[in-house]
């Protein structure tokens, strides 16, 4: 009875390492289906289009009759956008996970940090006209010559709604620290700042520097916010006070159905779609190469 019991086990052990891997190849799959589709589409249009021109053009009208392809600017309102957002989730984010994970009082960490990830539920069409009607107001009491579409309120909205994943891991991260090591900090006479600054902070790291990824892949890849609040016109300018289009908005503007599938317009999107796949990778493989070297490091 017991040689069976234990043989049911290993064969129960080796269904569930089964389903995992199974689990695991899938998503690998699915990742390698969309860069493929991605990889086969743009094959298309860099047939047509230089890819020299893509690269180095200052103008993308490829709607127009007197077509131009050149990405950048798409890529600078991603930038802009991703940036200023970065500037207020990172500080922000930091800090509050900071406050629940060595301030706070269990009672306030156990509901504040469930309310804080709510932000991160809240249906980003919402996040949008938020920014629309609301942020963009507000802001031209301060600039009276702002326009109604610019890239600062829509990234400005997004920093706010990205909040929660660097707040949330980053307090994630800093819980993991074990205790032992605020001890020996309070034993050699450091206050609750120092070893949150000094200890704490530079031994979970890693940990922070992977929700900073997550934060600009999240950045990058919105969609809602940006079409809604910073305008669908592509402009190739680095100023966050004026109007433009990202990648992300330029292939909703596409998707929409007005060109025929297969014509030079609508593989657009998916040379615009490689150029996101391709900055979000970039990014992570820098984030991935930050977290290994803070490992090494402490």
């Amino acid at each position: 009875m017991r040689l069976l019991g234990a043989s049911k086990r290993r064969i129960h052990e080796r269904g569930i390492e089964l389903g995992l891997l199974l689990a695991a190849l899938a998503s690998v799959a699915i990742t390698l289906g969309i860069v493929g589709v991605l990889a086969y589409e743009s094959l298309g249009f860099f047939r047509q289009v230089s890819l020299i021109e893509f690269l180095t053009d200052s103008q993308w009208t490829p709607l127009f009759s007197e077509a131009h392809y050149g990405i950048l600017p798409l890529v600078s309102g991603t930038l802009v956008t991703t940036v200023v957002a970065l500037l207020v989730a990172v500080p922000l984010g930091t800090v509050a996970a900071g406050y629940l994970s060595e301030y706070a009082p269990r009672p306030v960490r156990e509901t504040v940090k469930p309310v804080l990830e709510l932000l991160s539920a809240v249906p980003t069409v919402v996040f949008g006209y938020f920014a629309l009607l609301f942020v963009t107001p507000l802001l031209q009491r301060v600039w009276p010559d702002l326009p109604g579409f610019n890239m600062l309120s829509a990234g400005l909205v997004i920093g706010v709604m990205i909040i929660p994943y660097v707040s949330s891991v980053s307090e994630d991260a800093m819980r993991a620290v074990p205790m032992l090591i605020r001890e020996g900090s309070y034993a050699m006479g450091g206050s609750r700042f120092q070893t949150a600054v000094r200890v704490v902070v530079p031994s979970s790291l890693p940990g922070i520097a992977a929700a900073y990824v997550l934060a600009v892949s999240r950045a990058i890849g919105e969609t809602m916010v940006v079409a809604i609040a910073a305008g669908m016109q592509p402009t190739l300018t680095f100023n966050p006070l004026e109007p433009a289009a990202t990648l992300t908005a330029y292939i909703v503007q596409v998707s929409l159905g007005d060109l025929p599938y297969g014509s030079l317009g609508y593989q657009t999107i998916f040379a615009a779609g490689l150029v996101l796949l391709i900055m979000t990778l970039v990014f992570n493989i820098a984030g991935h190469f930050l977290r290994r070297r803070f490992q090494h490091a402490f």
